[in-house]
């Protein structure tokens, strides 16, 4: 869809690494006029492909070196991501997804709110965390409405796992807050369960239980329509040891 160094590439780390089950489905559907102006213009200053060949200097991507940087790992259609950024502007955002449309609608919402500490990242954010992030530089982790894999036999997908919590441990600075959201009822038992028993992490709420929904984690379509249908969102709130 695009030449080499103009958009996201459909294979950024181009199999060179190794063999795993993926905690995620790539999804190119229908990229609209708009995204792909946005992408043409504007990836090769906001956007990277997550290749798994070198470390990012954030300091450098972000044009600030002393910035503070969140990864947020799964953005959808980049509208929250967007509002977040809008927010507060002195938080650099790294929002990393596999979704292309989602990945221009993310940058034309940046360019036409005049966001400038926003940066997106296509490929495995697993790749990102393990291969090109440097120890400490992170100063939070978000991951919103992840694939729940609602099947049993695919339960070993899901993102939140205990090998996951120890690679994104690398990267999170001490103090770096963890916050993460689903509608899945029994995957958010699980994450809680799985981050308890990390000695990484500790939960910011007193009883160690779910927290309540931050208001800087804006509600989205999605989440609404979820809400309507009376599903609970389930907000989980640890901070790096």
């Amino acid at each position: 869809m695009f030449p080499p160094g103009e958009g996201p590439s459909p294979d950024p780390a181009r199999g060179h690494h190794e063999r795993r089950i993926r905690t995620f489905q790539p999804r190119r559907s229908r990229v609209t006029t708009g995204q792909r102006n946005a992408l043409r213009r504007l990836w090769p200053r906001w956007g990277f492909d997550i290749d798994g060949l070198r470390r990012l200097d954030l300091g450098e991507l972000f044009d600030a070196p002393d910035l503070p940087i969140v990864l947020e790992i799964g953005f959808g259609m980049g509208e929250a991501t967007a509002r977040m950024a809008a927010a507060d502007p002195g938080t650099g955002i790294l929002a990393v997804d596999v979704h292309t449309p989602g990945q221009g609608n993310l940058l034309r919402l940046a360019d036409e709110q005049g966001l400038t500490n926003v940066r997106v990242g296509n490929g495995d954010a697993i790749i990102l965390l393990r291969e090109m992030l440097a120890p400490d530089s992170l100063s939070g982790l978000r991951i919103y409405f992840p694939d729940p894999w609602p099947k049993a036999r695919h339960h070993k997908r899901r993102l939140i796992q205990p090998e996951f919590l120890d690679l994104a441990a690398g990267p999170l600075r001490p103090g770096a807050l963890v916050h993460c959201a689903t509608d899945w009822e029994e995957y958010a038992e699980q994450m809680l369960d799985v981050f308890t028993a990390h000695p990484d992490y500790e939960n910011t709420v007193p009883d160690g239980g779910f927290a309540p929904r931050p208001e800087a984690r804006p509600l989205t379509r999605f989440e609404g329509q979820g809400l309507d249908k009376g599903h609970r969102v389930r907000d989980l709130l640890f901070r790096r040891r």
